[in-house]
């Protein structure tokens, strides 16, 4: 029986892990993990007491907490979950992308601390220093200063997440945030593939904004930040 592409989604940490970024890819054939400067990520083949003792062997005592990807937070004996974070899961099915109303540049390793205390003013914990290895980044800069980026995180068969999607609290409301995802958009559909993103489930703001460019709802999915007891 074929698999349903979309099913995919439904774990894209390990998905991703086990194809087209495969080479970042710590660990065996029931867990996996980034490299902690590429993502703070691990996911587990399935929900399988077989799987987390797997995820403690990877882990580790001496990192012994991890953002996970997991369906729900319910966790085997000898697991804890510190935080739970609930996200909407949502993509874009529509091959004409919306229009860049801002001039946007390419961002590189050369912008990385810029990159990285913008993501810290906006308190995104998943970016680290060489996430810009997973897929390309684009910016805004004014007066010599970053002030909007977002970029692309997991990536599997058919499929691109836009990630790091922020703008400095000083410049919010100027839409720099739609022309970046939309800039993204445009590259992912070129390669013929789906974009996907992941929201909070209270940002009610940025919700209406992917829904004004398109994205629509699948599903909810929880990041877990787990520690082995």
């Amino acid at each position: 029986m074929r698999q349903d592409p979309l099913s995919l989604l439904d774990n894209p940490a390990w998905n991703a892990l086990c194809t087209a970024q495969a080479s970042f890819a710590e660990g065996d054939v029931l867990a996996k993990r980034y490299p902690a400067d590429v993502a703070p990520i691990a996911a587990t083949r399935d929900q399988s007491a077989e799987s987390y003792d797997s995820l403690a062997r990877l882990l580790g005592s001496s990192k012994p907490t991890a953002l996970a990807f997991v369906e729900a937070p319910s966790l085997h004996a000898g697991w804890t979950a510190v935080r739970v974070l609930p996200n909407i899961q949502m993509i874009r099915d529509s091959p004409v992308p919306p229009p860049v109303k801002h001039s946007v540049e390419d961002l590189n390793i050369s912008h990385i601390d810029e990159m990285l205390a913008l993501t810290e003013l906006n308190q995104l914990g998943r970016f680290r220093r060489r996430a810009p290895e997973l897929g390309s980044y684009v910016g805004i800069h004014e007066s010599g200063r970053l002030v909007a980026m977002a970029g692309e995180g997991f990536r599997f068969p058919g499929y691109t997440e836009i990630i790091a999607v922020c703008t400095h609290p000083d410049r919010r409301g100027r839409g720099y945030a739609s022309s970046l995802v939309s800039s993204l958009i445009h590259q992912i559909t070129e390669r013929g593939e789906i974009p996907f993103l992941h929201v909070g489930r209270d940002n009610v703001d940025a919700i209406r904004v992917y829904e004004k460019l398109g994205f629509k709802t699948r599903r909810m999915i929880n990041f877990v930040i787990v520690k082995r007891d």
